[in-house]
């Protein structure tokens, strides 16, 4: 790929998603861009970069933009954050939460929904200490495939076996044709999944007690992470709580938030005093 080419296509994808795309991925975007280049009857790379040049199509732009975002999540994933929620979070929310008895979730960049369809089986496990509570989770997603499977809750032999506790696939799913399952409505209602972009059109409206924003930031550079913790912080309460993923912080990043000592990836508003979910903790 010419890198005049190169630069056209990482530089419209960071516009768009906010994915740093550097040299050494080159190798990335061609394999992930050439179906793209057949969808569109063009034979080469070479002939997209040109036609992106001529005409900034929408449709082009879009279907570029949704190939190349990365699309990784499993139940469960990394299974603390999870812990976390159940045993820490939801304790200290039931008590700070009592007067209004409502509880919102978001699951930021959402992926096939795996995420937000594993808080919403934690809070049916906890069901008897919700009774009488509103809980409200929300997916978003860039990519509008993602978004479409994950409405539609359908997985793969493989998929559920990543992180889903064999306990939890025969209360929870049903099998449907060949080695597909999909989990049972009653969990599905439970979420609502909708087109955002982080960088520009979050597709929700806050404000949310708890923000699960897993292994994105990972993927943005330095300018673009302190915009959209700034974004989040602002659909946030004060004490609300925001998750990153494991290889993540706001330390050096944004002054919206402060970490939860002793509780790696877990943050609130900055003006918070975090000793107040210590008696939660156990």
């Amino acid at each position: 790929m010419k890198p005049e080419d190169f630069e056209l296509f990482s530089t419209l994808v960071k516009q768009r998603s906010g994915l740093v795309l550097t040299a050494e991925k080159s190798y990335l975007l061609e394999s992930r861009l050439f179906p793209v280049a057949r969808k569109h009857n063009m034979k080469s790379l070479e002939d997209m970069a040109q036609a992106l040049r001529a005409k900034r199509e929408e449709a082009l732009m879009f279907d570029i933009t949704e190939a190349m975002t990365t699309n990784e999540s499993f139940f469960f994933r990394d299974q603390k954050p999870f812990t976390l929620f159940q045993k820490t979070l939801l304790p200290h929310l039931l008590t700070a939460r009592a007067g209004k008895k409502q509880i919102r979730i978001w699951s930021a960049a959402a992926s096939s929904g795996q995420e937000a369809y594993s808080l919403a089986m934690i809070c049916v496990e906890e069901a008897a200490k919700l009774q009488g509570w509103k809980v409200e989770i929300i997916g978003t997603d860039l990519s509008r495939e993602m978004v479409a499977r994950a409405k539609g809750g359908i997985y793969s032999q493989f998929e559920v076996q990543r992180g889903l506790p064999v306990a939890h696939l025969v209360k929870y799913f049903q099998q449907i044709a060949g080695d597909k399952w999909q989990i049972k409505d009653n969990i599905r209602q439970m979420v609502q999944f909708r087109e955002g972009n982080l960088l520009t059109d979050f597709g929700v409206v806050g404000p949310f007690d708890v923000v699960f924003c897993r292994n994105v930031l990972i993927y943005f550079d330095l300018p673009t992470k302190t915009r959209v913790l700034a974004t989040i912080s602002g659909m946030m309460p004060t004490d609300g709580f925001l998750i990153l993923g494991g290889a993540e912080t706001v330390l050096g990043v944004s002054d919206k938030f402060k970490v939860v000592p002793g509780e790696h990836g877990l943050y609130m508003g900055a003006s918070c005093d975090v000793s107040l979910i210590s008696g939660a903790r156990g």
